[in-house]
C-alpha cells in the first residue's frame, strides 16, 4: 500500500521561509502528478501548486513567485519551499501523489496534513 508521510511545517514569522516535505513509501513503480493543497480555518481547501510527470509546474496566483514545488523521484520525496510567508498562508498543507504501483495499479494518495502558521 502506498503511503505518504509529511514533515516540516511549524510556526514562522511573516516574511520568513519554511519547507514542508512528503515522503512516499510502499510498492511504487512511478510517481506522476504531485500536488500541494491547503486549507485555512473556515475556508475551502485550495490547490496551491502542481507538478506533472514531465516537471511542468503551476501555482495559484496567491503563491506564485514565493512557493516552489520540487520532487526527487529516486528518493521518492516531494518538497514545497515557501518563502516570503504571509499570515494568510496559515493553513494545513496536504501533499497528494499519483502514479502506478509495481503491479501497475494506479494510486492516488494524500498525506496526513501539516500545520503551517505564519504569525509574529
Amino acid at each position: 500500500q502506498v503511503q505518504l508521510v509529511e514533515s516540516g511545517g511549524g510556526l514562522v514569522q511573516p516574511g520568513g521561509s519554511l519547507t514542508v516535505s512528503c515522503a512516499v513509501s510502499g510498492p511504487v513503480f512511478s510517481i506522476n502528478e504531485v500536488n500541494w493543497d491547503r486549507q485555512a480555518p473556515g475556508k475551502q481547501r485550495e490547490l496551491v501548486t502542481a507538478m506533472t510527470s514531465r516537471g511542468v509546474t503551476s501555482y495559484s496566483d496567491s503563491v506564485k513567485g514565493r512557493f516552489t514545488i520540487s520532487r526527487d523521484n529516486a528518493k521518492k520525496t516531494v518538497t514545497l519551499q515557501m518563502n516570503s510567508l504571509k499570515p494568510e498562508d496559515t493553513a494545513v498543507y496536504y501533499c497528494n501523489v499519483q502514479g502506478f504501483t509495481r503491479i501497475l495499479e494506479e494510486y492516488n494518495v494524500w498525506g496526513q496534513g501539516t500545520q503551517v502558521t505564519v504569525s509574529s
